[in-house]
């Protein structure tokens, strides 16, 4: 099935596949190439598998029922994931351009669909490097003796702790105030932060040297950062199992909640997981597929690294509970070591007579007989369960709870360079796609000089993004990155990756896709590929953004601070956004979209404005003609 769609002109226009072959050829010294297969297939995964894997992942598990939450992550990797991560790798070796000029090619009026992609790549990857520049100054400051974040500093008399600091813990501290030095509010901008301007300088230029000549030094660079976490995530499960309480952990994650299954946010979580986790959308796996040879199996790729993908996700969750059940232990043990000391001391029991086994039952005894003596003491609740679910999602997990598990290790400055190279290889991985799903299209788009090298191009990325993301480096920089993550890097990507099912299903029409693909592997896509490209992908995806829509609409957009007034410390509090965020939200979810019509109508436009003055020069033409005609008898 093919839909009717106006095509303006034949400027570019779809190579046929005798032409495919001819190009190849000719490319053979112009287009880059990748060294080898397995240079591709690390720099996918390296892109696919983020720092999302390590931390959104696990805590998602956590709170859908552990085990039970894999049930339907699973099927919708094999629905959803798959089958648009199989399209993106085809149409981007069959055409051999990056998002723009794919869509481009398959019709003029679907420009926007790449311009789209650009613009989510652009804004993704100016709040994602600057987590990279917290990686990096945790990394730095990983290099002391003790850590900084396992002790309170000395106040300005040196008569005792930062009250602040003293009143929290020692991890936060590090992370709200060292680090972040976080304000009050997101309209409290509170100036720049030298240190985090200067570890954002650190890591933009990184990237820019490891991009700067695009594939040909990236494909490099990906054989430690793509290969490198995996080596960290097996010392650290190794380690972790041999620690107190790991094997609790682990138990924790992987026990089933079956009701969980019921639970149809269960199901939208998900499937939003597995549509993040392959970065699908941002144009970044189009380019690195355009540069295949093309007859390359573009079918068996997409599968290998499905699977690498969905076994990373459950190996690294595996690997943090490890960790997150030996802090839990710990501070169960304390809780409860604490409780028994006090107990002892109130009915002067000698040692060892109360335990952790006959804890519970002692402790009933004397609240029956002796309760005002009880109520009295500042006896806790030590629950297991709810110390294995503290404080396990997004950066909280990274620089809050890993960095206490850590200090609690012996010889923890190793344990946390360890951890925080794992972290910075995969940030860095996921980059390199990033800044490809910008530069390609730029590119593409002829805005700038055809002539300027790709270093140029990719230079001029680095800086841009850079100066805007200065806005991270302020003191309420915390609260715009959590902005940014929420709405730039979410609605937009399931709308591109709607219009990008529906365009080369539906407008470049699935027969002839499908000979394309016959052609360049030999064989037509199996029936799976079929019925999900078709029907089953674009309906999960549509049935998400609905249930995306409705949850957002209903509920007030509030966001999380440091509040160091809070009776409570510490403590993140909810607090509304003002109005005029919604303007922000605007420009970081609705401008991505709106290119995608926008691009059509001025595309519309323009062509009629040609025809126009094509039609104008048609009349003057035949009117010179006619005078010549009658100059002529006169």
């Amino acid at each position: 099935m093919k839909l009717k769609f106006p095509n303006p002109g034949l400027d570019d226009r779809i190579p046929s596949h005798k032409d495919l072959e001819r190009m190849e050829n000719e490319e053979a010294k112009d287009r880059p190439k990748w060294d080898n297969k397995a240079q591709y297939l690390l720099t996918c995964v390296g892109f696919c598998v983020g720092l999302g894997n390590v931390w959104r992942f696990p805590y998602l598990c956590q709170s859908h029922g552990g085990g039970a939450f894999m049930i339907p992550f699973l099927i919708l990797l094999v629905l959803e994931g798959i089958p648009l991560l199989h399209l993106e790798f085809a149409i981007g070796q069959r055409l051999r351009k990056g998002s723009v000029g794919v869509w481009r090619s398959i019709n003029p009026y679907l420009t926007g669909v790449g311009i789209a992609s650009m613009l989510v790549s652009f804004l993704v990857g100016m709040y994602y490097n600057t987590i990279m520049a917290w990686i990096m100054w945790y990394l730095y400051n990983s290099f002391q003796d003790p850590l900084p974040w396992s002790q309170c500093p000395l106040n300005a008399n040196r008569t005792g702790l930062v009250t602040e600091c003293a009143r929290s813990t020692t991890v936060d501290y590090f992370w709200y105030r060292e680090t972040l030095n976080t304000s009050a509010n997101i309209e409290e901008s509170g100036g720049l932060q030298w240190w985090m301007v200067l570890t954002l300088v650190s890591a933009w230029t990184l990237l820019y040297v490891c991009c700067i000549r695009g594939i040909e030094t990236t494909g490099k660079a990906v054989y430690i950062t793509s290969t490198l976490p995996y080596l960290v995530l097996t010392i650290f499960l190794i380690r972790g199992l041999t620690l107190k309480g790991s094997v609790e952990g682990i138990k924790f994650l992987f026990t089933p909640d079956v009701n969980e299954l019921m639970n149809p946010s269960t199901w939208l979580d998900a499937g939003t997981q597995v549509f993040y986790s392959f970065s699908l959308a941002f144009g970044g796996l189009i380019s690195f597929s355009s540069y295949n040879s093309i007859h390359n199996n573009c079918e068996q790729d997409a599968v290998i690294i499905s699977i690498i993908n969905g076994c990373t996700s459950v190996y690294s969750a595996t690997v943090i509970y490890s960790i997150i059940g030996f802090r839990a232990t710990e501070k169960y043990d304390n809780c409860l070591g604490n409780n028994i000391l006090q107990l002892m001391n109130a009915f002067n029991y000698p040692e060892g007579t109360i335990t952790e086994s006959n804890y519970k039952d002692v402790l009933a005894s004397l609240n029956h007989t002796n309760p005002a003596i009880i109520q009295g003491l500042d006896i806790e609740n030590c629950n297991m369960q709810d110390f294995l679910s503290q404080g396990v999602e997004g950066t909280g997990l990274a620089f809050i709870v890993f960095t206490e598990a850590i200090t609690k290790m012996p010889v923890s400055p190793i344990w946390a360079v360890l951890f925080f190279i794992m972290l910075f290889c995969l940030g860095l991985s996921t980059m390199f796609g990033n800044i490809e799903g910008v530069v390609v299209p730029l590119q593409d788009l002829n805005i700038l000089p055809k002539k300027w090298p790709k270093e140029i191009f990719t230079g001029l990325t680095c800086l841009v993004s850079f100066a805007l993301g200065l806005i991270f480096a302020l003191r309420s920089g915390n609260y715009w990155l959590a902005l940014f993550d929420g709405f730039a890097g979410s609605i937009p990507l399931l709308i591109i990756a709607f219009f990008e099912m529906i365009s080369v299903i539906y407008i470049y029409g699935v027969d002839r896709f499908n000979e394309d693909i016959e052609f360049m592997i030999g064989h037509k896509p199996n029936l799976f590929w079929q019925v999900t490209w078709r029907v089953v992908s674009p309906l999960i995806m549509a049935v998400i953004f609905v249930f995306y829509f409705v949850t957002q609409i209903s509920k007030n957009l509030t966001y999380l601070v440091w509040d160091q007034e809070a009776v409570s410390f510490p403590t993140l509090a909810e607090r509304p956004y003002p109005a005029w965020i919604n303007v922000i939200i605007f420009i970081l979810a609705g401008v991505p979209c709106l290119a995608i019509p926008g691009a059509a109508l001025f595309k519309l436009i323009q062509n009629k404005c040609c025809k126009k003055d094509q039609r104008q020069d048609t009349v003057e033409t035949v009117d010179r003609k006619i005078q010549m005609i009658e100059n002529g008898k006169a």
